[in-house]
């Protein structure tokens, strides 16, 4: 019964162990995932327990490109409030984050001085949509939104347990109200 169930909710004859998972969990934390940073080195998110987190997928050829510049400012004024910035450099609009790794690191800290904790360039939709932002976008995983990534700099709030709180839309600004009343 349950099994069939799940069949009707993702549509295949087929589970995942994660989709089961994902349908009996009430909610995952961010703190399950490892990533690549920018540098080859592997990030936990575990490491940042207690920390409010704002989660930005970022590309330096976008006209948003210069939110990189209040990101900044926003991790400098609250990274010793137990908060932090984490970006994906992606190339899902418009070919907009062509570089590779070496590329992103030099833009970034010689353009506006990026401090905050990068990763390695990530798919944020599509068939080939990273297992973190599977997390993000959908409520079946974190069991709080459904959301798309609508274009770059779109920011995901996760609170000090780990858990998806909200998605903010590309062209809100890193230092919009609605961003330092939730800090």
């Amino acid at each position: 019964m349950f099994c069939t169930l799940l069949k009707s909710i993702f549509g295949t004859s087929e589970l995942t162990a994660q989709n089961k998972l994902a349908v009996t969990k009430e909610k995952q934390s961010i703190y399950q995932f490892k990533v690549d940073d920018l540098h080859g080195n592997t990030f936990d998110f575990s490491t940042l327990k207690g920390k409010k987190i704002l989660v930005v997928n970022t590309a330096s050829k976008c006209g948003l490109t210069p939110q990189y510049k209040q990101l900044q400012e926003l991790y400098d004024t609250y990274k010793d409030q137990n908060f932090t910035i984490i970006g994906f450099p992606s190339n899902n609009f418009l070919f907009q984050e062509p570089g590779n790794s070496d590329d992103i690191a030099t833009f970034c800290q010689k353009n506006y001085g990026v401090a905050f904790p990068m990763m390695a360039k990530v798919s944020v939709k599509g068939k080939n949509q990273a297992k973190i932002y599977q997390f993000l976008t959908k409520k079946i995983y974190n069991g709080a939104i459904d959301s798309s990534v609508k274009w770059n700099f779109q920011k995901f709030l996760i609170d000090e347990k780990g858990y998806v709180v909200k998605s903010i839309a590309p062209k809100t600004t890193p230092l919009d109200s609605s961003i330092i009343n939730w800090i």
